[in-house]
């Protein structure tokens, strides 16, 4: 994908503090319409290079642009057709709703029915609430209603749902899929890997001022390291240990009590099926198959040898 194919594009993108490197030369290519997640663990960099790409930032090199624009010399007329949602959102304790959202709205040159908006977020009964008798996740919703009243083209969510609780987080989520549904592009940071595995097209997996791996989840998932296993359970313990050479079959395991078959496998669909008919043809009864793939977080765990909270 080249520069001018994305609405987000970054190439070489590097940031400094003095003499640390928060950001060691980026290259990022966001397609119009694709939820797109960041992923890294604490002080990886997703933060500041999220922030550049926003016009929150200054870059210390490398080439940016955001629909087109330049985030450090055009921020105004960026700002006007991105909307921001971030992990916290601070406003007076005495602010009404709707005053929150007229306040917002007066800040751009276009804007959608903020009456609409909150109804659609749930928020409507709670136009005249003051900020402080919000919930978490009322304030959250409420970030949300922020970043979307100007109608933007890209929406950046930096961790929309950490801290809530899961009941809430589901309710972002789904509002997430809305949006992705109307075809806005997104860009999204997460702790929640598998946030990440049901929201977005494509992740990026950030290290050490570095992005490290890219691809969908299916994609990374099926380059790791960490291969597949097919478990079969039997309804009686086979009579030897010894079994054939399954096709992929890279390591097999039999449990000591003999009805437990563990294989791990580069084609595990061709492997189950084979494994399948070859307990078929010694005449014992299959009681269960479980087929496990590498999850995101294997892979995220893989290549950075981190937990994503870290």
């Amino acid at each position: 994908m080249t520069m001018s194919d994305s609405v987000i594009s970054a190439r070489g993108l590097r940031k400094s503090y003095g003499t640390l490197e928060a950001v060691k030369g980026i290259d990022l290519h966001v397609r119009a319409g694709e939820v797109f997640g960041l992923l890294g663990p604490n002080g990886a960099g997703k933060t500041t290079t999220v922030e550049i790409l926003e016009g929150l930032r200054p870059r210390t090199g490398g080439n940016v642009t955001v629909l087109g624009f330049d985030p450090d010399r055009q921020k105004q007329v960026l700002k006007d057709r991105i909307g921001v949602c971030l992990q916290a959102t601070n406003l007076p304790d005495k602010i009404k709703v709707h005053e929150a959202l007229e306040l917002f709205a007066a800040f751009y040159s276009k804007r959608v029915d903020g009456d609409a908006l909150l109804k659609r977020l749930q928020l409507w009964e709670k136009r005249d609430a003051f900020y402080t008798t919000l919930s978490g996740g009322q304030k959250q919703r409420l970030a949300l209603a922020l970043a979307l009243i100007n109608n933007p083209q890209i929406i950046f969510l930096d961790e929309p749902t950490t801290g809530l609780d899961p009941q809430v987080r589901l309710e972002i989520r789904d509002l997430i899929e809305e949006l992705r549904a109307e075809k806005r592009t997104i860009l999204l940071t997460t702790h929640y890997i598998e946030e990440a595995e049901r929201l977005c097209d494509r992740v990026a997996i950030i290290d050490n001022g570095v992005i490290i791996a890219s691809g969908s989840p299916a994609e990374l998932q099926a380059n790791s390291a960490n291969q597949s296993a097919v478990e079969i359970s039997l309804g009686e313990a086979l009579p030897s240990d010894h079994l054939p050479e399954f096709p992929g079959a890279i390591r097999t395991l039999v449990s000591d009590d003999r009805r437990k078959i563990t294989v791990n496998s580069k084609r595990p669909a061709k492997t189950l099926v084979e494994l399948i008919r070859w307990v078929d043809g010694q005449g014992i009864e299959l009681e269960d198959v479980h087929l496990k793939r590498p999850t995101l977080e294997d892979v995220f765990i893989e290549l950075t040898g981190k937990q994503l909270r870290e």
